[in-house]
């Protein structure tokens, strides 16, 4: 049985920047967004590594599935976040 759940961020409101943040990045890894549904990315990262994502339930997913989905999105927004702190310390110098 399949458990849903909706993270939420630490920062309340955050949720925009961070989807567009989300949507700016993988629009830069060469992937197309909506930018409405900036999640939906997932979708297609997932299509392209060959895991059966699909909108629902996806009880049946691995963890190692689901990893390989998130770690796509979330190791290219960390390298990005990295970048801009690099650049505004660049600039504070």
């Amino acid at each position: 049985m399949g458990r849903s759940r909706r993270r939420r961020l630490a920062v309340p409101g955050a949720e925009e920047g961070v989807s567009a943040l989300k949507a700016d990045v993988m629009r830069k890894e060469g992937y197309s967004v909506d930018p409405q549904r900036p999640d939906a990315v997932k979708y297609e990262v997932a299509k392209e590594i060959g895991v059966p994502l699909e909108p629902g339930d996806n009880g049946k997913l691995t963890t190692e599935e689901a990893g390989q989905v998130g770690g796509r999105i979330g190791g290219a927004m960390v390298r990005e976040m990295i970048r801009m702190a690099q650049e505004q310390l660049r600039h504070k110098r």
